[in-house]
């Protein structure tokens, strides 16, 4: 009979040695990425348009750090767990990685709303390629409300890239007040890392963990007043990989209540998403037009200061992930 202890460090000891070494290797890699940005050009100037609220031009790149502290993790932690290179993992890794290329380009070239919106789903769409055995490991192949499942059929693939695709922009338009967006991706990552240990999944707990961790190395520079900001790509690095997680087959089979868990995991994002459109329509101004609308542009036109702004909101997305947690523990795995 194994022992709680090991069980422990075979467990969720596991995931936090994962999400150390993601922490430590991207606390080291962002001076490096703050450095390739101020060298490339992709830097965020205050005076580009009203939207920014910093005081001094920052570099852009820290989605490289972050990215390099996920995937450094997950490669030490998955063989020494003894889960192999399993594919969906190395097709997350690799898709996750050209979003960063591309979120790093358009740090400087500033790409149009639909060549964003094209490269999301077909990045939504590659990820679902790589089950192994020909069956999709990241997906949505059905819907479970308390034990009551919906078949999507052929509609899951579809389905499945346009809810990456919504996770990971809502991530980065959320990326408007230093540490908003990394913060609330370590809120997702612990949630998603305690229901995979609970449901028994440990692939699923390391990646989590692991994205955790960059998450939160990459905060010491990102939190107020920041000195680096992750630019497209680490948005999109955070959300699509968080995105993914919480589709994976073993913890989303595992999970009977899994309908609430971009509703309430993700609960900030989406909603801050829904708040701006609703607002820009009743306004007459187009959907995609940036402006000042987002929940943290509220909380700062109602006299708070961005720490005070981020840790409001980080207080109602952990609110929200403990009521996840209640929920899932209260009416158990399937």
């Amino acid at each position: 009979m194994t022992s709680p202890s090991k069980e422990f460090l075979g467990g969720f000891g596991s995931s936090v040695a994962t999400a150390i070494i993601a922490a430590i290797v991207c606390l080291i890699a962002t001076p490096l990425s703050k450095k390739m940005a101020v060298r490339f050009g992709a830097v965020d100037d205050p005076n580009r348009d009203e939207r920014r609220i910093h005081t001094q031009v920052l570099p852009r790149w820290g989605g490289f750090a972050i990215f390099t502290g996920i995937a450094a993790a997950i490669l030490v932690a998955f063989p020494l767990r003894q889960l192999g290179f399993p594919a969906y993992m190395v097709g997350m890794l690799v898709t996750t990685l050209a979003l960063v290329v591309f979120g790093a380009l358009d740090d400087i070239k500033q790409f149009s709303a639909k060549l964003q919106l094209i490269a999301l789903l077909g990045a939504g769409v590659i990820v679902q390629f790589f089950g192994g055995h020909g069956t999709p490991k990241v997906e949505i192949r059905s819907l479970g409300f308390f034990g009551h499942i919906v078949d999507l059929g052929w509609a899951s693939l579809p389905f499945t890239a346009i809810y990456i695709f919504v996770i990971t922009k809502t991530m980065d338009t959320i990326d408007g007040v230093d540490g908003l967006a990394s913060g609330i991706a370590v809120i997702c990552s612990v949630t998603f890392t305690f229901l995979a240990w609970l449901a028994k999944v440990p692939s699923v707990a390391i990646i989590a963990a692991a994205i955790g961790g960059g998450a939160l190395g990459f905060l010491y520079q990102n939190y107020n007043p920041a000195k680096v900001i992750m630019g497209t790509g680490g948005a999109y690095t955070l959300g699509f990989m968080l995105a993914c997680v919480s589709i994976l087959g073993g913890f989303k089979s595992a999970v009977t209540v899994s309908i609430l868990i971009p509703v309430l995991a993700f609960g900030i994002p989406i909603f801050d998403a829904f708040f701006v459109i609703v607002r820009r329509l009743l306004s007459g101004q187009p959907i995609t037009q940036p402006d000042k609308r987002h929940l943290h542009h509220t909380l700062l036109a109602k006299g708070l200061s961005q720490r005070q702004t981020v840790w409001v909101l980080f207080t109602v997305a952990a609110t929200l992930s403990l009521i996840l947690v209640a929920v899932v523990v209260r009416y158990g795995h399937a």
